[in-house]
């Protein structure tokens, strides 16, 4: 007697659709859930990354430190997520984007909390160095994944939201730093950033969507070599990399000294009431997302020399002596850094894929040459504190400036890798 037929055929597991043709367009579900992950995955890492930033007049007190060492917690972060960037580029042109990001928002909470309960100042500064290497995955890769998910049409603006995240992730890593370190001590801070990581990474694992779009490059350290090669000589994408690290040095100089500012004499501020000046953050989120529709409109050359020129004006008000005033000059610097940085990091990923190819990677040079600058230039600013005061931060963070404006202003003159019919100056 022949046997019957199965009752249920098996079922197979659902495969993601692909992307419609071109990528995730704005205003659709998918583009939403890119946003909201990404959005957030920025506010935990820069968080995380410049969580200690309010908190070095704290450690330089509990330490028996100088400006200048105290500022190690941020600058060994940023060497750590600098050189790690240079491999975490490479490794995602390989094993693909989103498991990066997942691996380094986990691992990069756990590492956070271990933070807040180092028992010694040589041991916080390993554990930060530690930080900024697992950070590196989102950073590394963020704009390469929007590059490859994202249609053109919507690139600016979902980058401009990323970079967003990250100066909301920048303020709000401040913010609540001091307001925890005037509740329970730095340790307590740290401790509280850690937890807010811990609820970003698992909010970006539920929204984020797989590449679908990824292609895998070789994995021959010949092939990653050649393309780094590349990257390393096309002149505008070194101009951009030079922006990078301009911008950040400047940027960075001017907040890692201003809590000895508003600490010291004539506003001796608490953590809690000088980290307030970070509110001003948000207004880089908005500027960044402004920008890069901008950029869309206008053109990313247009856009970039303005922005660093804002910068400048910024920087410049911020030697003014009432408090509301330096306040508004932070602001107006914010503005301009964010902007010119959303639609600088984009531009990059955007000239690599036109060009000479490895967008993973440039965004990783890119990143690198932004952390180095950090690295490097928010040292020398607590150097310039100690030696003269706030005068000499000032005039270090306007040369920054000005040199990343000659750049972008250099960028007008190469040629665009788009085709005649496009928006001048848009790659």
């Amino acid at each position: 007697m022949p046997s019957s037929p199965p009752r249920h055929a098996p079922v197979r597991p659902a495969t993601p659709p692909l992307p419609p043709a071109g990528g995730y367009r704005l205003g659709g579900p998918e583009y939403r859930r890119i946003s909201v992950a990404l959005f957030a995955a920025g506010l935990a890492t820069f968080a995380l990354l410049y969580s200690t930033q309010p908190l070095l007049p704290a450690l330089a007190r509990d330490f028996h430190l100088t400006a200048g060492q105290s500022a190690l917690s941020v600058s060994l972060c940023t060497v750590g997520l600098g050189l790690a960037l240079l491999v975490a580029g490479p490794v995602s042109e390989v094993l693909g984007r989103t498991v990066l990001i997942h691996a380094s928002l986990w691992s990069s909470a756990v590492v956070a909390l271990l933070c807040a309960v180092a028992p010694s100042w040589p041991v916080l500064l390993g554990l930060r160095a530690l930080l900024g290497i697992t950070l590196a995955g989102l950073p590394a890769v963020a704009v390469a994944y929007l590059r490859e998910e994202v249609h053109e049409d919507s690139h600016a603006k979902a980058t401009g939201l990323y970079i967003g995240g990250t100066a909301l992730g920048g303020m709000a890593g401040r913010l609540v730093a001091g307001g925890l370190a005037d509740l329970g001590g730095w340790r307590l801070a740290l401790g509280g950033i850690g937890a807010l990581a811990l609820v970003c990474a698992g909010l970006a694992r539920w929204l984020l969507p797989a590449s679908r779009r990824f292609v895998a490059a070789p994995s021959r350290p010949r092939d990653l070599l050649a393309t780094t090669g590349r990257l390393v000589r096309e002149p505008a994408l070194l101009a951009l990399y030079g922006i990078a690290a301009t911008m950040m040095g400047a940027f960075v100089a001017v907040y890692n000294v201003m809590g000895f500012r508003l600490a010291a004499a004539p506003y001796a501020l608490s953590l809690g009431l000088s980290g307030l000046v970070f509110c001003v953050y948000p207004l880089g989120s908005l500027s960044s997302a402004y920008a890069g529709r901008l950029a869309d409109r206008h053109g990313r050359r247009v856009v970039v020399p303005v922005a660093c020129a804002v910068t400048a004006v910024g920087v410049v008000v911020t030697l003014a002596r009432p408090l509301p005033v330096v306040v508004l000059g932070l602001a107006v610097m914010t503005v301009g850094f964010f902007a010119a940085h959303g639609v600088a990091s984009g531009w990059v990923a955007t000239r690599a894929h036109l060009g000479v190819g490895g967008t993973g990677q440039a965004a990783s040079l890119y990143l690198f040459a932004y952390y180095l600058g950090s690295s490097v230039f928010g040292g020398v600013a607590g150097t310039a504190w100690g030696a003269g005061g706030w005068s000499p931060v000032v005039l270090l963070s306007l040369v920054l400036v000005l040199v990343g404006l000659g750049l972008s202003l250099a960028l007008r003159r190469m040629p665009s890798l788009l085709e005649p019919a496009a928006r001048s100056g848009a790659a």
